[in-house]
């Protein structure tokens, strides 16, 4: 396990108002020291620019729909060095104000089931983007955080309250190509 005391940025999943940014913060809060995070539309695009030397990370959460693909097709270049609970935002069932019948609804995959049954699903690559989507008037509803409704002037339609979620960290390490693993 790496040591996490060098983290200096960390990547995770925007646009801001998730549940990943907040969770960044935290991280650095709860240690006391300052530190840049840095959003991006997928956790994996952090690869694309992190610096993997002990100063950045990449911060996850154990619903993510790729976590396993985040760590096995990285094991030459990531270690997973620390993970903590942490509520997230209340999750929502939102709507455009005078919203009529909902017949679509857009989530992020982790918590669609919150909704299975209750129209047509389509996918968004976070809660915020979610709630954006919606209120651009792409779908009648959405999943997203109470947070993400209120950014985007929606209406709750029902409050399923916060989750007490699991983020992992995920340090980047400097390559030792002797020792990467082909991907699953």
């Amino acid at each position: 396990m790496l040591p996490t005391s060098q983290v200096t940025t960390i990547h995770t999943l925007g646009p801001t108002g998730t549940n990943l940014e907040k969770a960044a913060h935290r991280w650095f809060a709860e240690r006391r020291r300052a530190g840049r995070v840095v959003l991006h539309a997928e956790v994996e695009d952090g690869l694309d620019v992190m610096r993997f030397d002990g100063t950045e990370a990449i911060l996850a959460c154990a619903v993510y729909p790729r976590l396993h693909d985040l760590v096995f097709e990285n094991l030459h270049r990531l270690a997973m060095a620390d993970s903590f609970i942490l509520d997230t935002y209340d999750m929502v069932l939102a709507t455009r104000p005078g919203q009529g019948p909902i017949k679509t609804v857009i989530t992020h995959p982790a918590p669609s089931c919150l909704v299975a049954g209750r129209g047509e699903i389509a996918y968004a690559s976070s809660n915020s983007v979610a709630a954006a989507e919606c209120a651009a008037g792409r779908y009648d509803a959405c999943v997203t955080t109470d947070r993400a409704a209120l950014t985007e002037g929606l209406h709750t339609v029902e409050n399923f309250g916060p989750v007490p979620m699991v983020f992992t960290l995920h340090v980047g390490k400097a390559s030792d190509d002797s020792r990467e693993v082909a991907a699953c």
